[in-house]
């Protein structure tokens, strides 16, 4: 019986310290969609979320990114006035992820980059820790002006494959 083996480029050259790997760079891959102004969106983000990590070989923190998400979505649908979408992107980079979520309120978001007076958060209220988690477990987060409001964003890292659990 004969076996045929299909051509494939090889991409694998020798270097001192034995075969490496070639390849171009490729562009980040991103999601943009319009989510719509209602609580609703917070699970369709959480998911969309989800779907763009596992697209990553060495993976940011999926529950962190998801957690965080989460907490931007609920703070541009209850802070934000008016009834157009608002819109999720992430984008995928080889050093991690980053999530924005846009709205049409001009407004920066609270104490998001600086914290403010020390207060500890009261422990009957459902609300009022988001903007801390996004600060205390991103690797980077902030805000910036658009065209039609603004854009929240934060950043996390990759994981190493030896950190990651299974």
């Amino acid at each position: 019986m004969r076996r045929t083996i299909p051509d494939v480029e090889s991409r694998t050259a020798c270097s001192m310290n034995g075969p490496t790997l070639h390849e171009p760079p490729t562009p980040p891959a991103s999601w943009r969609v319009a989510l719509p102004h209602t609580a609703a969106a917070v699970p369709v983000a959480r998911a969309l979320v989800r779907s763009a990590l596992a697209e990553l070989k060495h993976s940011a923190d999926s529950d962190t990114a998801e957690l965080l998400t989460a907490e931007l979505v609920a703070n541009a649908v209850e802070h934000t006035a008016g009834e157009g979408p608002i819109e999720l992107v992430v984008e995928l980079l080889p050093t991690g992820c980053q999530v924005e979520v846009h709205d049409p309120d001009p407004a920066p978001p609270g104490n998001l980059t600086v914290p403010g007076p020390r207060e500890e958060p009261d422990p009957w209220q459902e609300h009022g820790r988001g903007l801390l988690l996004i600060r205390a477990l991103s690797s980077a987060c902030g805000h910036r002006p658009t065209g039609s409001g603004k854009a929240v964003w934060f950043r996390l890292p990759v994981i190493p494959p030896q950190r990651r659990f299974a």
